[in-house]
């Protein structure tokens, strides 16, 4: 017996992340359990909602010209469809950026009294905001935090650059303190480029976080709840062919993703569990993805990924296969332990 009827997977956003959205989006739509659960996927951007598509149960998908998608009412989170009123009384966010990773959607959703599969709405707006999950971890022993400074927009940069590279030290990276798939990003090298990298930054955004570049290997390994535990899937190690995982590496086929990933038994089990020390010291639920440089003198945290990419060629599904698990059946656990 499953907790949710009619689920509304809702994707799309406001950020440069849309297009990446609607991928993970309609791969999460099509492997949720069609036998168990009436499927709609929403497309939301700027405001307007509208259904894509919908698949009830052991039945065919069913979609609608962009031109002739019905409207999802915002007043009860329901849509018409055919003349049929329908109620989600369950959201799969797959909004990556704003606002499905600000806190924005997940309040909304909490004021209507509808669960959905990330943190709660305050949880996951600590978390987007990568200076601001940072302080929550500043006194955490079990992982360790590159040096780092931060900035607002309007602030005098030339007196700001001057005093972030006497703090922080080169090389740096320069990224948004909110958003993700590495818009924004640049890896600073000599003191005439530091200006110029926080400008670029600003386009996506008006705050910066500044961190010092840790030498090591990346990692990242994601974390759930079953049945009141948290639980990790396999590490995967991250080996980029350009100088960071950008967004070349990410999306074009720039880099190396091993799973489960070629290290020790000792420091595949401290990935896990930092992973899982990290997701309940933040108050996670749902699905997240944790990002981690391992350095010589330990583990350094980079970020929490709230929405983690979910098409088939993203790192959770990867994981999952690699765990022995079916992604629907393991879809099905993320939606009913929320």
């Amino acid at each position: 017996m499953s907790k949710y009827d009619t689920i509304a997977v809702i994707y799309g956003s406001d950020s440069s992340e849309w297009e990446v959205s609607c991928r993970s989006g309609e791969y999460t739509a099509s492997h949720i359990d069609e036998t168990r659960y009436n499927v709609y996927e929403v497309f939301a951007r700027f405001g307007k909602w509208q259904l894509v598509a919908f698949k009830k149960r052991n039945s065919m998908r069913v979609t609608f010209p962009e031109n002739a998608r019905p409207e999802v009412s915002k007043n009860d989170f329901s849509v018409t469809v055919y003349g049929e009123k329908v109620k989600f009384d369950y959201a799969y966010i797959m909004q990556h950026g704003t606002p499905g990773e600000t806190g924005q959607l997940q309040g909304y959703l909490e004021m209507m009294g509808v669960p959905f599969s990330t943190p709660s709405a305050y949880v996951t707006t600590v978390i987007f905001d990568k200076y601001s999950c940072k302080s929550y971890l500043r006194d955490a022993t079990f992982v360790k935090l590159a040096p780092d400074t931060f900035v607002r927009k309007g602030a005098d940069l030339k007196a700001f650059c001057k005093d972030a590279i006497d703090k922080v030290g080169l090389p740096m990276f320069v990224k948004p303190t909110s958003g993700g798939s590495s818009f924004g990003i640049s890896k600073v090298k000599e003191n005439g480029e530091l200006e110029q990298a926080i400008r670029f930054a600003f386009t996506e955004g008006d705050t910066v976080i500044l961190e010092k570049a840790i030498e090591g290997e990346e990692f990242t390994c994601a974390a759930y709840t079953d049945g009141g535990e948290v639980k990790t899937l396999p590490v995967i190690q991250i080996v980029s062919d350009n100088e960071y995982f950008d967004y070349e590496a990410k999306y074009n086929g720039h880099s190396k993703e091993i799973c489960p990933a070629p290290i020790s038994e000792e420091l595949t089990a401290h990935i896990q569990d930092t992973t899982a020390k990290i997701y309940s010291h933040l108050g996670c639920s749902g699905l997240v993805r944790i990002d981690y440089i391992s350095a010589q003198d330990g583990l350094y945290f980079l970020e929490v990924n709230v929405i983690p990419g979910m098409t088939n060629a993203s790192l959770v599904p990867k994981m999952v296969r690699a765990a022995g698990m079916d992604i629907t059946s393991f879809l099905t656990t993320v939606i009913e332990n929320t």
